[in-house]
């Protein structure tokens, strides 16, 4: 075995690629792949503590889990979100000429799952798989929208809150207010509270749900949105949201 792998998590790996082939009890499982009781029993235990495989009471039988199924359906998700949002995101940084990102969120983190530069913008705001804190991030806000007063307060109340640039909010009751501002207003904002001289706007992506999955965002040195609710950022990347929301299975509002 090559020395990189980790034999247990190896065997593991290989006890749910073969239950995905076909339901066995444990005994087929240790035939199959040659491995001792013992062994078999305590990759089962892990797995079954873990929602990765259950297993039928009566018959002894394992199958895969539904943890596996979430975690696919998770990933699934994130492409179908990718695939629709794409062309969306294209339009709206040809049109701003600026760059335009998706996220979703995880842990206190929006993690950007897409990007459409600006052949004229040079300057690298965010790039696919990095993570950003939701405190400080147009995105993050966007993302935190749908959830009540204790939901956000709970979240912003395990993040550390770094000090990015001097106008970085840095406790949860001042992040708070100004998610309430964007549920009232339908977008979030950065005012250089990541990057000094960046200014964001976010808004959520919405599912057949009605629940965010996702937001865009645009970043750049316009920051007139800012200042003016009627800007033309606003209007633009509100009615991107809107395709892309719609896209997913959510209703366009009358």
């Amino acid at each position: 075995m090559n020395d990189s792998k980790l034999q247990t998590v190896d065997r593991a790996l290989i006890v749910l690629e073969t239950l995905a082939e076909k339901p066995m009890t444990a005994v087929q499982i240790q035939n199959q792949l040659g491995l001792n009781k013992s062994t078999v029993h305590r990759l089962l235990m892990t797995l079954l503590s873990r929602g990765f495989v259950e297993r039928n009471k009566s018959t002894g039988v394992y199958t895969i889990g539904l943890k596996l199924v979430e975690i696919s359906s998770i990933r699934l998700n994130n492409i179908e979100l990718k695939t629709e949002a794409s062309p969306y995101l294209r339009r709206l940084t040809e049109t701003l000429k600026q760059p335009s990102q998706l996220a979703t969120y995880h842990n206190g983190e929006a993690i950007y799952i897409e990007k459409i530069n600006n052949v004229h913008y040079m300057r690298m705001y965010s790039q696919i798989g990095r993570r950003i804190p939701v405190y400080c991030s147009a995105v993050g806000k966007a993302l935190l929208i749908d959830k009540n007063d204790d939901e956000i307060l709970k979240i912003l109340s395990m993040i550390p809150m770094k000090e990015y640039t001097n106008k970085t909010l840095l406790t949860p009751e001042a992040v708070l207010e100004e998610i309430k501002i964007a549920k009232m207003k339908g977008f979030a904002i950065d005012n250089e509270e990541h990057e000094k001289g960046i200014f964001c706007i976010a808004v959520p992506i919405y599912d057949y749900r009605g629940q965010i999955i996702a937001a865009i965002s645009t970043a750049g040195e316009n920051k007139t949105f800012l200042f003016d609710d009627e800007a033309d950022i606003i209007k633009q990347i509100k009615v991107i949201a809107s395709k892309i929301s719609h896209r997913m299975g959510y209703p366009f509002s009358s």
